[in-house]
Formats: C-alpha cells, structure tokens, sequence
C-alpha cells in the first residue's frame, strides 16, 4: 500500500508542475523548445505513473494481470475501482504515453494545450476514486 501512496504522491508532484507552467502554452511551446520539452517530459511522467498507478492497484487487489497499459484501466473498471465509463475514457491515457514515447517529433503544440491541459481533471478524479475504492487516507 505505501507504493501506492508514494505514486499518488508523484502523479500530484508531475500535476502541480504541469499547472504552473500551462499559461501561455501555446506561444511558449513554439517559441522555447525548453519549456516544449519540460512540458512534454512532464506529461510523459503523469500518463507513465497513472498506468503504473492502475498496475500497482490491479496487483494489490490480486486482480488479473493487465495484458496491455489501456487494459489495466479497463479492469479497474470491471473492478469497480474507478467508474467503468470513465475507466474506459481514461484508458486513452495508455495511448497518448506512447505517443509521447515514441512520436513526440509529431505533437502538435495546439493539441497539447488546447485538449490534453484541459484534462487535468481528469487524473485528480482518477486519483480520488482509487483513494475511495481502496479507502486511502490522503490528502486531497
């Protein structure tokens, strides 16, 4: 349980980051390749330590073992661990790490600051429905 808490502790590390740095995205990440990479180094921090995140669960919980990053969130879902329509929303996440992996010569700054900043939302909900399902107390 203490590696959960210590990766929920690091996804709102990498959260804080990203939020104090998103203002004025869209000129700075065409203008500081710096800041672009800092951005993007972030954001592949946060979607890797969601998935390992939902790994860390799904073995605690002796669940099944996930046969690929998305499928993790689908059997927190299945789980009732997270909501089974946000698990499988949240599933693109696996997705968009290995964009970031392994085609980030190809991002679009526009996309990145326009769609994936505005769901940063997205990972405190995830956060706070492991800590309900698994009765976690931590701070909020």
């Amino acid at each position: 349980m203490e590696r959960i808490r210590h990766k929920i502790g690091r996804i709102k590390e990498h959260l804080e980051l990203i939020r104090s740095i998103k203002d004025e995205c869209e000129d700075r990440f065409v203008a500081d390749a710096i800041y672009r990479g800092a951005l993007l180094h972030y954001l592949y921090l946060l979607s890797d330590s969601c998935i390992v995140l939902a790994e860390l669960v799904i073995k605690h919980r002796g669940l099944r073992v996930a046969q690929s990053y998305a499928e993790a969130f689908d059997i927190l879902g299945e789980s009732k661990i997270l909501d089974k329509q946000f698990s499988y929303d949240f599933a693109r996440i696996a997705g968009f790490r290995n964009f970031l992996a392994h085609d980030y010569e190809k991002v679009d700054g526009a996309f990145i600051c326009r769609q994936i900043l505005a769901r940063l939302d997205d990972v405190d909900s995830y956060i706070n429905q492991i800590r309900n399902a698994l009765k976690l107390d931590l701070p909020i």
